[in-house]
């Protein structure tokens, strides 16, 4: 038999040797155990150093001394009282500068071995060491429709059918809030129906933000009344709070402030956010911006400590990079790339739990552009051992638009990048002699058919979802399958179909009873 007509032939192990070809896609296709599964959560990256061990250091240093000898202006009451409490100065310039020793005590002391749990304990993610989780973010105030090749605003049912969306895609491990519902014009109102879609779509980890501290009450009192009660919400807490507590460079933003003091005494994790953009809120060399970013992250871990002692905070350096010959953001970069990576090296360095965006593209619609931009972000942070990469899956536009669409597409991409970031396992059995003797001396002469290909088909190999690999005659056969198309299909059904009850009818009844919600009941169910 020759090696072209023994390929066309399932393996033993498969049921049945009719089917073909079809019948190895089907298998390919069916759900995976966790212990076969060759990509998941959590997996080990840092083999990919932008910064030598030398940068790293000269970083550290530049941060120490900018928090120190620079500090933060336009620092609150509140938080000048903490992080004077813990050694912090505030000058006669109104500036707060933080000693290095006070610096270093609040990196070694810090939570570093936080859970960020799910609703469902199968979605808790450990963000520690150098372990890599994917998951949307972002404040896009539109929609890409891909179907009309244009961009609408975003609304409230959006939010809620990315939620849905995600909860099935195994690539995309949290749910953060990536856009605005357009649609609420009350503040508070927004903050809490945002909140209510969110919880309502996914039993992922969420994270979310407030835009003002006395909002904080009413969005405690709701994830309370859902976690069945605050002392079950503190020890499991399943909703963060995004907090852009800085406005770059260098100066606390006082609304964020409240708003951080008040999840932290409210139990609910922060991700501490620094989102300059390099060449206008941050320097413009790459090195300069992470500094920044760095210490102003650094400032917020401070401040946090000060507040409640290892609170459970991420590292979150979000740098971004301008196109320096308009001012426009430009999230799609090779610049991007490099300082995502380089931020997630640098809370590796501190051996805290840090977070840093990729994947943000500049393409407006999923086309090749997206693929190239998001791949070469999504492997570089990856492999850095970023530990929670925000913003990974649906944006577009530099983060002015989000598309349902490509959720579906990013999840594949994703799987590759995280097949990258498991990197190649060397061992006396993977090294391959055995095989090779087998196949070379006593065997057929090929590895189609030999027991270490069965074995590790599975194990070894990630098969993308929508992704096609037909041949031209297969493909043409098949009716030339668009791979847009079929996400859009894909999109389609799980809208029509999957409609998920993570909220209770008691506790709907009593949060429609306190709040005024704005999502339907009706488009909450199956029609």
């Amino acid at each position: 038999m020759s090696i072209s007509q023994d390929a066309d032939n399932p393996s033993p192990r498969r049921a049945g040797r009719s089917g073909g070809r079809q019948a190895r896609r089907d298998l390919r296709a069916a759900p995976l155990t966790e212990d076969i599964k060759p990509v998941r959560a959590g997996l080990s990256g840092n083999t990919y150093k932008p910064l030598s061990e030398t940068d790293v250091e000269q970083v550290h240093a530049a941060v120490l001394d900018v928090l120190e000898n620079i500090g933060l202006s336009q620092a609150t009451p509140t938080c000048v009282e903490a992080c004077e409490r813990v050694g912090a100065i505030f000058g006669d310039d109104q500036r707060l500068r933080f000693p290095r020793t006070l610096v270093l005590d609040t990196i070694k002391n810090a939570n570093r071995n936080l859970t960020i749990h799910g609703r469902d304990a199968k979605y808790d993610l450990h963000p520690q060491s150098d372990k890599v989780h994917f998951g949307t973010a972002g404040a896009a105030v539109h929609v890409v429709d891909v179907e009309n090749n244009e961009y609408r605003e975003s609304y409230l049912q959006d939010l809620y059918d990315a939620a849905r969306i995600v909860e099935g895609l195994d690539n995309i491990h949290f749910f953060q809030r990536p856009m605005v519902a357009r649609d609420i014009v009350d503040p508070r109102e927004l903050d809490l129906n945002t909140l209510y879609a969110c919880l309502t779509g996914t039993t992922k980890h969420i994270g979310t933000s407030f835009t003002l501290a006395d909002f904080v009450p009413d969005a405690l009192k709701m994830l309370y009344k859902v976690a069945g009660g605050e002392e079950k919400f503190r020890e499991r807490p399943f909703v963060s709070n995004s907090n852009c507590f800085v406005v770059p460079p260098l100066r606390f933003a006082a609304d964020a402030t409240d708003v951080l003091e008040a999840c932290v005494y409210g139990g609910m994790p922060v991700l501490l956010l620094s989102a300059g953009q390099a060449g206008a809120t941050a320097p413009a060399a790459i090195a300069g911006a992470v500094v920044q970013a760095t210490a102003e992250v650094l400032a917020g871990l401070v401040f946090v400590n000060a507040l409640v002692p290892g609170h459970p905070a991420i590292f979150g350096t979000w740098p971004f990079v301008s196109d320096l010959r308009t001012g426009a953001m430009s999230g799609g970069s090779g610049e991007q790339a490099l300082l995502s990576a380089a931020c997630g090296q640098m809370a590796n360095y501190y051996n805290l739990p840090g977070g840093s965006a990729a994947g943000m593209c500049d393409a407006k619609m999923p086309d090749i552009q997206a693929g190239w931009e998001k791949g070469i972000a999504y492997v570089l942070a990856g492999m850095a051992g970023t530990n929670l990469v925000y913003e990974a899956a649906g944006m577009h536009g530099s983060l002015m638009g989000f598309c349902l669409e490509s959720l579906f597409l990013d999840n594949d991409a994703l799987g590759q990048a995280l097949r990258c970031v498991r990197g190649i396992e060397v061992n006396e059995k993977t090294l391959s002699l055995d095989a090779m003797r087998d196949v070379c001396v006593d065997g057929p002469g090929h590895y189609l058919g030999h027991e270490q290909t069965l074995e590790l088909m599975q194990r070894e190999y990630l098969y993308p979802d929508l992704a096609n690999r037909f041949s031209p005659k297969e493909w043409a056969e098949l009716g030339k399958p668009d791979i847009v198309q079929l996400a859009i299909e894909r999109k389609r059904k799980v809208l029509a179909e999957n409609f998920p009850d993570h909220v209770d009818a008691e506790t709907d009844a009593w949060i429609r009873n306190n709040f005024t919600i704005h999502l339907p009941r009706e488009q909450m169910r199956p029609k």
